[in-house]
């Protein structure tokens, strides 16, 4: 049974595209784009729109970084980042720019796949349930958040975010005051089946303290605490 997700791959190595072409299309993937610069990757994103976009950090014409954080102002589609840099610096840094997932070369072309159709199906699993059931709005005094709109307000301006940082803010304010390991999170949210680390909840709820105004140094919302686990306690106001 063919999937009909949009996949982008930007990757200047034509030996990968190739293998990633084949290797989708024989995992029954049919709408695959592929480019080899962060031109032609600007490019395809204004004409089409993907479901999923992987890509390499070392392009001919710019940083794969770089291009993410441009790609994060015109989607939210997760992004798989693939590359033969490896090191925790990198894949840390590829996930605080923007990234849902980050796999290091070489790799078997078939673990790519898994970790596509792991995004995806969490993916779909959340606009379903934003779509069906989550009809609930949540409003504090510093921001409010509409899960079935996906839309984020924060101090009444309208702050971008990803899927998975809806997904994380969402969980949080279904559960306020609650204690929960880093771990817990990370099962919770992402999944069992998503590849992963722990290291990646962290960095998800750096990005969301930031969108939400909350000081790193000294955070009131999603607050820390040390050796146990992390707690959101809701802005002066109860969710309506």
């Amino acid at each position: 049974m063919k999937d009909h997700a949009r996949i982008l791959i930007v990757d200047d190595e034509i030996g990968i595209l190739k293998m990633l072409d084949i290797t989708l299309k024989r995992e029954h993937f049919s709408h695959i784009t592929t480019a080899l610069t962060k031109e032609e990757a600007l490019r395809a994103l204004k004409e089409k729109e993907f479901d999923i976009i992987l890509l390499d950090v070392m392009l001919p014409d710019g940083d794969g970084f770089a291009l993410c954080s441009a790609i994060r102002q015109q989607t939210t589609a997760p992004i798989l980042f693939i590359s033969a840099r490896s090191s925790d610096f990198d894949k840390l840094t590829g996930l605080s720019v923007g990234g849902d997932d980050y796999i290091t070369k070489p790799f078997n072309p078939l673990e790519v796949v898994a970790r596509i159709r792991a995004i995806l199906r969490r993916q779909r699993v959340y606009e379903n349930k934003i779509g069906q059931f989550e009809k609930k709005s949540y409003e504090y005094s510093t921001f409010s958040f509409s899960p079935d709109e996906a839309l984020l307000t924060v101090h009444g301006e309208v702050v971008k975010a990803t899927a998975k940082e809806l997904e994380l803010l969402l969980f949080f304010c279904k559960n306020p005051n609650r204690v929960f390991t880093t771990s817990k999170i990370y099962e919770l949210v992402w999944g069992e089946d998503v590849f992963g680390e722990e290291k990646t909840v962290t960095i998800h709820i750096a990005k969301l303290r930031k969108k939400l105004g909350d000081h790193s140094k000294n955070p009131t919302i999603i607050v820390n605490l040390r050796g146990i686990g992390y707690k959101f306690i809701p802005p002066t106001g109860d969710a309506r």
